[in-house]
């Protein structure tokens, strides 16, 4: 059986100045050349031994082998971060002043938990509000028919439709009660988007025939629901549709 000592002699002829696999001062390509000649005699030793320290020992030179030298600032590099390596710049918290943080350490705790609650009520209320003002909007697009919501969908036209709501919202917050608004849309596209405006907005509107002698216009008749919510939305329908468009529902 092989022993340790037999192994240290192979160790001794391997790597000594006159070992036939020196090739530390020629190029690279002789270097590499040398070190695969190395583990394949640590290898072939590896397949014949069976002593257990024998094969930990030529397996821990094969890894020495294979783990490349590292130079000094490589070493460094490795236990460069903190807290081994070089101290970390100060951060802009550490440079403040330090009697401005003292005040906002020693805040008294009651007030502390006071002004946390403030803040949480705030932002809670805005969300609740927030909230209110998507389903309102929602409710009111789920009115619109489907067939008209299609059309909204493929063609919006903005500018038509915010000047029909502008109408419609005057027509819904006029104080005197006018019982009736009347505009006259001939083009039958434009008038199915505006019947899309007055269900957004909980209203009637119906579309009849005028005869003025020989020539025939269509006028579109708007009125309030008996029953029903007639408050104005805070969310408009051009409003509605851009965040649809842009995803946000």
């Amino acid at each position: 059986m092989a022993t340790p000592d037999v192994f240290l002699q192979g160790e001794h002829d391997i790597f000594s100045s006159a070992s036939p696999f020196d090739f530390t001062k020629g190029d690279a390509k002789s270097r590499g050349f040398a070190i695969e000649k190395k583990i394949e005699y640590l290898e072939s030793l590896n397949d014949r031994v069976s002593n257990r320290r024998a094969r930990r020992w030529i397996n821990d030179r094969i890894l020495l082998e294979l783990v490349p030298r590292l130079s000094g600032d490589e070493i460094r590099g490795l236990f460069a971060p903190p807290p081994w390596g070089d101290d970390v710049r100060p951060s802009p918290f550490c440079m403040t002043n330090v009697g401005e943080w003292d005040k906002f350490r020693n805040i008294d705790m009651d007030k502390e938990a006071g002004a946390i609650e403030a803040l949480k009520g705030s932002s809670s209320q805005k969300k609740s509000c927030g909230d209110v003002d998507k389903i309102a909007a929602l409710t009111a697009w789920h009115r619109v028919d489907c067939r008209t919501r299609d059309a909204f969908r493929r063609s919006f036209l903005p500018e038509l439709v915010h000047g029909y709501e502008e109408s419609v919202r005057a027509f819904v917050s006029d104080a005197v009660g006018k019982e009736v608004l009347v505009l006259y849309v001939q083009d039958p596209f434009h008038r199915l988007l505006l019947h899309g405006v007055c269900e957004f907005y909980n209203l009637v509107s119906i579309t009849e025939s005028e005869t003025k002698g020989t020539k025939v216009s269509k006028m579109t008749k708007i009125k309030k629901k008996k029953t029903g919510n007639n408050e104005l939305l805070t969310i408009t329908l051009c409003q509605f549709l851009r965040m649809a468009k842009d995803g946000f529902w």
